[in-house]
């Protein structure tokens, strides 16, 4: 029954990817909803079902109370024993078998996939969103919002079913018996009916703004609070608890303020809502006694509007909590879809073909980009990188070499000019065939909260393991990999190295991260910096191994320590984003411009950007 029920809708079945998701909360959720159609409709129907039993039940009592009023103990069975039995089958029988069906449909048909669907493809959507759209926010931020929507959505979801629909059927059951019984006790039930409207709109209005408002100051705690986890080195290496500490209680203060907000709307609402079913008891039930006592009603009346409106006045409270919290994660769902629904602006083009094998020839054409501004970036950049061929760049801070290694990797879409590999624009070819060719080793070097052997096997996850650990030896990695265990007890390449790799030094998470590169084995090779965090032994070591992993690729390598670059076939000095010279080492040297005094004044092998700037 279980699995029957919770197989009924597949969360991870297949949808078209949207690029831009709808914005509006409705069609939003509908898009999400449109696999639960059928299931929303049945358990529509079952709550609907289950509300005019309860109902029924109610009116059945003053039936009950009536026909005891009339008949004699002695006879009550021989006149009513066949009916008695079979209401008593159907309480056993049948209304625990709807129920069944009505509660499983919801708690194990919808809320488990319901949420599930939406995390997933919330996940989906965000993963394929750009590199700048990540540098653009928290990463506690947006995980919070993909893990706290789905269970807001959900709720909603439950509340309609479970308290709204429900809550319907049984006031338009209600005043049906009521009616029936006499319709001047619809009277005061119709009052009480726009009494509570009104005191709905009250509070819905007021709910909403106030419930995203605390979602919003939630997020920011947690993107507050995870940017200080996540930098804990800088925190404890600059002793800026204290500093963490108030930056955290900002966050935390506005969070508790927009949370006290929404509680006063609660409060009111209650104090509201006793004053209104106070008045509907006194009235329904004081009417039925009046009519009772004008001969106008039986005591079976008084007795069924006695426990409706008492029922009634017990569901109140309930139907409004479940208005408000349906509400209230509306406004959470709202809140996460500023993250879940934002467009992604950079994608393949409808009829982008995976980039074809070739030689590795790149070739930049008058490339700007300067991240929609005025200045920064690179500007009209000419560049053309042979098959082979090994391209050394160097400059100072801001220069611009970076940018264009993230346009090559198209991390983002151009300005203006082309970006060619083998003749073929990279802008028409899809991404993920774009970044297979490339191999890149970043200066921070961060991994995986995964083991080292999961780590090295991102750059080919199909490799064996036999080539994976030459990869490792490779990149002077395997010794240390094998002296690693974590606090799980897990050793040498099954060993976790935690988050981005903090539990290994910036040379080894270095080291582990030119294996991932040597094993994907791509054509083309970017370094920037790949160096940078070894020591000079370990280096000397990793510079045969960088320069047999160069063979036959063509390269494009970073460096501010220049003796790594010295041998390239070509150096590219930038300044301000532009192309001010270009040659082999001994070339730039004898020009005696910026290269040179590059050369001349560094200090250890590095630029010393600053005197050079003199």
């Amino acid at each position: 029954m279980f699995r029957y029920l919770e197989k009924l809708v597949d969360p991870y079945c297949s949808y078209p990817p949207e690029d831009r998701p709808p914005t509006e909360l409705w069609p939003f959720l509908k898009g999400y909803a449109r696999p639960f159609r059928k299931v929303f409709m049945v358990t529509a129907v079952f709550s609907v079902v289950v509300a005019f039993i309860e109902i029924w039940l109610i009116s059945y009592v003053g039936r009950l109370v009536d026909v005891l009023a009339v008949t004699e103990p002695s006879q009550f069975w021989s006149q009513h024993g066949p009916e008695m039995i079979a209401v008593g089958a159907f309480l056993l029988l049948l209304r625990p078998a709807i129920q069944l069906i009505d509660v499983g449909l919801l708690n194990n048909a919808i809320l488990p996939n319901f949420g599930t669907l939406i995390r997933w493809r919330a996940h989906n959507h965000v993963l394929r969103q750009s590199v700048g759209w990540f540098e653009n926010d928290f990463a506690g931020r947006i995980a919070n919002r993909i893990m706290q929507t789905p269970p807001a959505a959900g709720e909603a979801v439950f509340q309609v079913f479970d308290a709204l629909t429900f809550a319907v059927a049984y006031v338009v059951g209600a005043a049906i018996i009521l009616s029936d019984a006499s319709p001047a006790l619809v009277t005061p039930l119709l009052a009480w009916l726009l009494l509570y409207a009104g005191l709905v709109w009250w509070t819905v209005k007021r709910v909403g703004p106030a419930s995203k408002a605390a979602s919003d100051a939630r997020s920011a705690v947690t993107g507050r609070v995870v940017d200080s986890y996540t930098n804990i080195h800088a925190v404890k290496m600059f002793a800026h608890t204290s500093t963490e500490r108030d930056y955290a209680h900002e966050a935390i203060e506005r969070s508790r303020e927009t949370f006290q907000t929404e509680m006063r709307i609660y409060t009111r609402m209650d104090v509201g809502l006793t004053v209104i079913n106070g008045f509907l008891i006194v009235a329904v039930v004081g009417w039925a006694i009046w009519l009772w006592s004008a001969g106008a009603a039986t005591i079976g009346v008084v007795a069924v509007a006695s426990s409706l409106v008492l029922r009634l006045n017990a569901m109140t409270g309930w139907i409004m909590w479940a208005l408000t919290s349906f509400f209230r994660n509306l406004g959470i769902v709202a809140e996460g879809m500023e993250t879940i629904a934002q467009p992604i602006d950079l994608v393949d083009r409808p009829d982008a073909r995976p980039l074809a094998p070739g030689p590795g020839r790149i070739c930049f054409q008058s490339v700007s980009h300067h991240y929609g501004r005025e200045m920064g970036g690179i500007d009209r950049i000419d560049l053309t990188v042979e098959p082979g061929e090994k391209i050394g760049l160097v400059g100072r801070s801001g220069a611009g070499k970076s940018t264009l290694v993230k346009l090559l990797l198209r991390f983002y879409d151009i300005e203006s000019g082309r970006i060619l590999i083998d003749n073929q624009d990279i802008s028409n070819v899809t991404q993920d065939s774009l970044r297979e060719r490339i191999g890149m080793v970043q200066q921070d070097s961060a991994l995986l909260h995964r083991s080292v052997r999961d780590n090295i096997l991102y750059g080919r996850p199909d490799a064996s393991e036999a080539r994976m650990i030459e990869a490792a030896k490779q990149a002077e990695a395997h010794d240390f990999i094998l002296q690693l265990s974590d606090p799980l007890g897990r050793k040498g390449y099954d060993a976790h190295v935690g988050e981005r790799g903090v539990k290994l030094s910036g040379g080894q998470r270095q080291r582990i991260s030119l294996a991932r590169v040597i094993l994907k084995d791509a054509p083309i090779l970017v370094l920037d910096e790949a160096t940078s965090a070894l020591d000079s032994e370990v280096e000397a070591s990793i510079q045969k191994t960088l320069y047999g992993m160069m063979e036959g690729k063509s390269v494009i390598a970073i460096a501010h320590r220049l003796s790594t670059i010295a041998h390239m076939d070509k150096i590219i000095v930038i300044d301000n984003g532009r192309i001010i010279e270009a040659g082999s080492h001994d070339t730039l040297l004898s020009e005696n411009g910026l290269y040179a005094r590059f050369w001349n004044r560094q200090s250890g092998g590095f630029i010393n950007t600053a005197e050079a700037a003199e």
